[in-house]
């Protein structure tokens, strides 16, 4: 059976789901990675170099503080079952301590944190697609970091909708994870010493 994997996202989200299912997905080769959201079928490109430092540091930090809260950090690629007709791998993933019963063969049910680390090829699918199935899924955390412009986009749900929650100075404190902090002038500088040539 021939499936058709998506590379060009629509400009806007779909009212109603694709064909696909979780069963569909599963029955789906290792390569090319791709993901399913709400019914139909997304081809990962591979990432790039900056990409893979980001995705690494942040995956460091979260496990350590996953060490001292009880709670668990993960990077990608790892099935993160929010639905019959979707299934991500998110970048970076935090489950806390109160929600250790996601955690099965993969992660059944929404994970407290999610990253998504911007791609020239994911960009549009972070944050149309995935935004909203995260907001749906009532995902606590989500956040988007684009290399580029050196920035995180911390989203917190909040009633049923994503607003943005400013760092105070250089350091992000999760409102919603007290356990959740992240230093921003150490975290690029760790990646800018990370990059070649650096």
């Amino acid at each position: 059976m021939a499936i058709p994997l998506l590379k060009d996202v629509p400009l806007a989200p779909s009212d109603d789901p694709g064909p696909y299912r979780r069963e569909d997905y599963e029955a789906l080769p290792d390569q090319p990675r791709c993901e399913l959201i709400y019914g139909r079928f997304y081809v990962s490109p591979s990432p790039l170099l900056i990409h893979q430092i980001i995705v690494g540091l942040l995956y460091e930090r979260l496990l350590r503080i996953s060490r001292t809260s009880g709670g668990r950090a993960f990077v990608a690629p790892l099935d993160v079952h929010l639905a019959k007709h979707s299934t991500v791998q998110p970048d970076v993933v935090y489950v806390s301590p109160s929600r250790m019963d996601i955690l099965q063969s993969r992660i059944e049910g929404a994970p407290d944190l999610l990253i998504e680390v911007l791609s020239p090829g994911t960009a549009r699918t972070d944050r149309g697609e995935k935004l909203r199935l995260y907001l749906e899924f009532e995902v606590r955390e989500y956040w988007i970091v684009d290399p580029l412009e050196k920035q995180i986009e911390f989203l917190r749900n909040e009633g049923g909708r994503f607003v943005v929650a400013l760092p105070q100075g250089a350091e992000y404190r999760s409102a919603a994870l007290p356990e959740i902090r992240l230093n921003l002038l150490d975290f690029w500088q760790d990646v800018a010493e990370q990059l070649p040539g650096a």
